[in-house]
């Protein structure tokens, strides 16, 4: 089973509504509603702007957690010194599949994002405002939101606004990523480390921000810092966008006030009352079990002190009937297939680890084991960008959370459980929408034919590596669309013509009642790979 989070799941509030005020009278507040809401905005100097983000302890939403306030001073001060004006990039590219709550904001409070933008633009002196968005309702609700304020791209305009697109994929959202798509390059990551405070967009100090960032700015700049910091802990004060999936009732997008109990949200979502795990930030976060669940709030260093993490506000409980093993090893083919393909890290590791997870699952044993445990930490520090550091973290946080199961795969063959597959995953339109993704083709083995030539590991090696005995042992992963060419060239040029594409399988519509249904593709897999 894979239900994909729909892009504007149900809202729910605790307490009183600060980015979702309104949601309860219209579905989207355009620009009249929005006033009528919030009221009118008052522009904001440069200083003042970073006093007041640094005053309500703001940090990036997305997932890093940066100081914005910090952020802000450093493109002024850029800008300042290079004599260039900067820009001031939204970042509202949500590739994750198990993060809604920008996409909720995007679509449904577009203005209060823009409020906040245009804010940070006024007091740097900005001239260039770009929206970056992955998805088709919220470049339609930008583009309309644009079109309220009667902002455009035309030259002589006091400031020029214009929306980008980038890949639904989990490494375009990366800030160099968004950069580089900015440009008209590739949306993936510069693989170099580079301040976009000092050099983004066309080589200009930018400003670049999630969504949520830029809307809880524009909250805070309306009713103030005192009051502004009424709302949740004093350390963390404000509220936070959540989104809830995986073993719930009905997936939500929640504002919480910071401190509420996670328990409490749980709840609301109806996760189960005892949880086999909870999976915080998303699937570069951390596993947590039933007892910090129980006990966390929801705050990025309560999360933290029990092991979690907030992250861009991902919560997915899974309960106690499906193989937790067999769902993480859903989310690693997934984060496998991710790949960027610019370092080896990334390139070879993550589809390893994949692979590793797979042969514990499958009975590989100790060694199985000891491989995998490896393969995680060589990734670990390496990459050209965040994507390897996220993923091997979601690895090892997977081998440490569920200890018991993993001790039943390794020494007695398996936990007896299915995969249910709770965690959302891309549905099966995906593959067709976006290009730069898993194609839902595979490599497949006649081990009748195969005699061991290795010829496949050097072509494909993100997909195929070599086993102890000399034979190709297979990553259980949809080929990427930027491997086909070589998954295509390895079969061409294997000598035994053992090697061969297998397409995913049609959804058929039974033509007859008499006739069983036909079984699926991923049926062939067996047991626990969901």
């Amino acid at each position: 089973m894979n239900v994909p989070l729909p892009d504007v799941p149900e809202v729910r509030v605790v307490g009183l509504p600060q980015l979702t005020q309104g949601f309860d009278l219209v579905e989207r507040l355009d620009l009249s509603m929005h006033l009528k809401v919030h009221g009118p905005l008052q522009p904001v100097t440069g200083e003042r702007l970073a006093q007041l983000a640094e005053h309500i302890s703001l940090r990036g939403r997305g997932g890093a957690g940066f100081p914005f306030g910090t952020k802000l001073r450093a493109v002024a001060q850029a800008s300042i010194r290079r004599g260039v004006r900067p820009v001031v990039v939204i970042n509202g590219s949500e590739g994750e599949p198990a993060c809604r709550k920008d996409t909720v904001l995007l679509n449904r409070a577009p203005h209060l994002i823009l409020d906040g933008a245009l804010l940070a633009a006024e007091a740097l002196g900005a001239r260039t405002l770009i929206i970056a968005v992955t998805r088709n309702s919220t470049e339609m609700s930008m583009r309309d939101a644009l079109a309220e304020r009667g902002l455009t791209d035309r030259r002589g305009r006091q400031l020029r606004a214009r929306i980008v697109r980038t890949p639904e994929r989990m490494v375009s959202g990366e800030a160099s990523s968004v950069i580089r798509a900015i440009g008209g390059g590739p949306a993936l990551p510069a693989g170099r480390r580079e301040r976009a405070a000092e050099s983004g967009v066309n080589g200009a100090p930018t400003l670049l921000s999630n969504a949520e960032t830029f809307a809880q700015l524009a909250v805070a700049a309306r009713i103030g810092a005192r009051r502004y910091a009424h709302t949740g802990l004093e350390s963390e004060p404000g509220t936070v966008m959540l989104t809830v999936s995986g073993a719930v009732a009905r997936p939500l997008v929640i504002e919480v006030p910071t401190g509420v109990p996670l328990r409490y949200v749980l709840q609301m979502a109806g996760a189960p009352p005892l949880p086999q795990g909870v999976l915080t930030g998303g699937y570069h976060g951390n596993w947590i079990d039933a007892v910090s669940a129980h006990d966390a709030a929801v705050s990025r260093d309560s999360l933290a002190a029990v092991g979690g993490s907030l992250g861009a506000g991902a919560i997915l409980p899974i309960g106690p009937e499906t193989c937790p093993l067999g769902e993480a090893l859903r989310v690693a083919n997934w984060l496998a297939a991710e790949t960027a393909g610019q370092c080896g890290p990334c390139r070879l590791g993550l589809p390893a680890a994949a692979g590793g997870l797979s042969d514990v699952i499958n009975g590989g044993g100790p060694a199985a084991l000891e491989a995998l445990r490896a393969v995680t930490q060589a990734v670990k520090g390496r990459g050209a960008c965040k994507h390897p550091d996220g993923s091997a973290r979601f690895f090892a946080s997977t081998l440490s959370a569920f200890t018991d199961d993993l001790a039943a795969h390794v020494l007695d063959g398996g936990c007896g459980r299915e995969t249910t597959g709770v965690l959302p995953l891309p549905g099966p339109g995906y593959q067709d929408a976006v290009e730069s993704i898993p194609s839902g083709e595979k490599i497949a083995v006649d081990w009748t034919l195969c005699q061991g030539h290795g010829l496949c590991a050097d072509i494909i090696p993100e997909l195929i590596r070599l086993g102890p005995d000399g034979f190709p042992a297979l990553a259980d992963a949809d080929i990427p669309m930027h491997l086909r060419g070589r998954a295509q060239r390895a079969v061409r040029r294997c000598p035994a013509l053992a090697l061969r594409i297998e397409q995913p399988a049609p959804q058929r519509r039974p033509a007859r009642a008499a006739l069983p249904p036909a079984s699926g593709g991923r049926k062939a897999l067996g047991p626990g790979r969901g």
